[in-house]
């Protein structure tokens, strides 16, 4: 089976270690032995100026996914939205007050499905493709955090060249390395089985970086880079 599934994440954070605003989003496609993504688009946000409240991010992830799947014609496309696996192109509002989802999380979504809806269904009236919301049990939705993770990483690089001191939270469960002319991402999660991204990326001079778990909220790391010229 052949997947696209999308994922935003990595979070400037301050420096009390508070969320400031997500980075990247990324649509992967995903094949057999489904470990790391065959093909990768990104989509970086303003994280100084973005909606924390979940919307920006899973239009975004939407917007992004159909895009890589009408190149690579998937079998499926997952998003990062853990509803049980129901196709999008029917979320309407009966279907979403019949879901077992907080109150606040079904008003979200009827937000969200007066843009989302339409796409998804158009999107498979085109292709005969399902978009399912089916979350974080989706293998393919946590390869596309893991590259959301190095993106950011990617992302805070460079940044620091600018700002001088840049703090990113990272994705749950996953490391940054990074070499010569790569980055790599790597799950902690002895359970996931070796999932990976690799991006190619030679990083500026006259910086340092360090990684280090968050010290508030266990299971993520955080990546932390200064420029020293």
């Amino acid at each position: 089976m052949r997947i696209v599934a999308a994922d935003t994440g990595g979070a400037v954070l301050d420096d009390a270690f508070q969320p400031i605003g997500l980075i990247a989003t990324v649509a992967v496609l995903v094949e057999k032995p489904y470990r790391t993504a065959k093909e990768v688009i990104v989509q970086y946000a303003d994280p100084y100026n973005y909606d924390l409240t979940g919307r920006q991010a899973i239009r975004d992830e939407l917007k992004l996914a159909i895009e890589l799947a009408r190149k690579v014609r998937p079998d499926v496309v997952h998003l990062d939205s853990t509803l049980g696996g129901i196709e999008v192109r029917k979320l309407d509002e009966p279907t979403i007050d019949a879901l077992e989802i907080s109150d606040r999380g079904k008003e979200v979504w009827k937000d969200l499905s007066k843009d989302l809806q339409p796409l998804a269904k158009k999107f498979w009236e085109e292709t005969g493709i399902e978009v399912l919301a089916i979350g974080k049990s989706s293998v393919p939705v946590r390869i596309a955090e893991i590259y959301s993770g190095i993106y950011s990483a990617m992302w805070a690089l460079k940044e620091a060249q600018e700002k001088g001191h840049v703090i990113v939270g990272l994705p749950r469960y996953m490391e940054v390395e990074i070499r010569e002319d790569t980055i790599v991402g790597k799950s902690l999660d002895p359970r996931e089985g070796g999932l990976y991204g690799e991006v190619k990326f030679k990083p500026p001079t006259c910086l340092e970086w360090e990684l280090y778990p968050n010290p508030l909220v266990r299971r993520f790391m955080i990546f932390e880079v200064t420029f020293k010229c």
